[in-house]
């Protein structure tokens, strides 16, 4: 039976004097693929970048395999294996793709960042013939796979993974699609999805969370993501 790997409670957090998040209770376990759906602005982004330390959460508790990280710094989480690919992909423009890999794996000897990076690459071939290229001329499906390759490169048990869908042509959405159920499997992947595009966030999650007004209101069966009455509830229309 797969334990929680993530769990928090009465996690609150915003920007200043701002409340964004007013209580979120969630766990997901070990290997587990979680969605959140929400209205823009309802704090689906800031819930991740909470869970990542880059917004301090203001109470509440987050732990993750069984240490309490409310206080740790983004590199602290990392460190611990907690993966962050932020909406906008944020790469390095001026630098080339191998290089974006090897920050990615910096933490690491010079041996094994090799071999971490080689690994990364097999498991994302579409990388392979555009290594030497810089990463501000990539298309933004080229850059979200390389965005998703640099997070792989610290070798992450949780994934928080904000919009990847967006600004992407199809048929990257349908090989991202792929590569995350292979990644998810191959290495026992637990992801936190922020998704708007339906079709591929219910092909991946195996739970579908709605975020409304910073707290989480409800699940949703991914099988019925589709229905009429669920979308105008709870998605952008």
């Amino acid at each position: 039976m797969s334990c929680e790997l993530l769990v928090t409670k009465d996690l609150r957090s915003g920007y200043g004097r701002i409340p964004i998040l007013f209580g979120i209770d969630l766990s997901i376990a070990e290997g587990e693929f979680v969605g959140i759906l929400g209205h823009n602005g309802m704090g689906k982004s800031t819930l991740l970048r909470t869970l990542m330390g880059h917004i301090p959460a203001t109470a509440g508790i987050v732990a993750f395999n069984g240490q309490d990280i409310g206080r740790a710094s983004p590199a602290a989480r990392a460190r611990a294996g907690i993966g962050y690919v932020p909406q906008g992909r944020q790469i390095f423009p001026a630098m080339s793709v191998l290089d974006n890999l090897r920050v990615g794996a910096a933490h690491e000897s010079q041996k094994n960042a090799k071999a971490i990076i080689e690994k990364v690459i097999e498991e994302l071939p579409r990388l392979k013939p555009i290594l030497t290229r810089t990463g501000g001329v990539l298309s933004g499906g080229e850059q979200q796979i390389l965005a998703l390759a640099r997070c792989l490169c610290a070798e992450p048990k949780l994934i928080l993974l904000d919009e990847p869908t967006e600004g992407i042509q199809p048929s990257i959405i349908e090989e991202m699609k792929d590569t995350l159920k292979a990644l998810a499997t191959a290495r026992n992947l637990s992801i936190l999805l922020v998704e708007q595009n339906l079709q591929f966030i219910s092909d991946l999650a195996s739970r579908v969370l709605v975020i409304k007004r910073g707290q989480l209101s409800g699940e949703i069966d991914p099988a019925r993501l589709h229905d009429a009455d669920l979308t105008g509830e709870f998605l952008p229309v």
